[in-house]
C-alpha cells in the first residue's frame, strides 16, 4: 500500500491542548477516516510545533476527498483549525514529503 508523509505547523503555544484533543478523537471521526481509506495513520509532534503525519492509503487524494465530503470532518477541521499556523483548512494545507528510502522495498530486491 502506498505510504505518505506530510508536515504542518501547530502553534507552539497550543501544543498541550492539541495533544489533549488527540487523546480522545471523536469515534465518528475515527470511523470516517477508516472508511475513507486512511490506514496506519500516525501523527508526531516536535516541541517547536512541527507536526509530521504518516498514513497509508491506496489513493490519498481520493481518501482526502472522501473525508472532505463528511460532516464530521467539517466539524473537526473547524475546531482544530485554530491550532495551526496556516491559512485555510489544516487538512488541505499539509505539505507532502516524498519518500526516498524504504527498507522492505530494498530488501525485496536482494531476494
Amino acid at each position: 500500500m502506498p505510504r505518505y508523509c506530510f508536515y504542518q505547523q501547530v502553534d507552539p503555544e497550543r501544543l498541550d491542548e492539541y495533544v489533549e484533543r488527540h487523546r480522545a478523537v471523536w469515534p465518528e471521526m475515527l470511523e470516517a477516516l477508516k472508511t475513507s481509506g486512511w490506514h496506519n495513520y500516525s501523527l508526531f509532534l516536535r516541541p517547536d510545533g512541527l507536526l509530521i503525519g504518516y498514513v497509508e492509503s491506496e489513493d490519498l487524494d481520493a481518501a482526502q476527498a472522501a473525508m472532505a465530503a463528511t460532516d464530521v470532518n467539517a466539524r473537526w477541521q473547524a475546531e482544530m483549525g485554530e491550532f495551526f499556523v496556516v491559512d485555510g483548512s489544516p487538512d488541505e494545507a499539509f505539505v507532502r514529503v516524498p519518500e526516498v528510502f524504504h527498507l522492505e522495498d530494498q530488501l525485496a530486491t536482494l531476494e
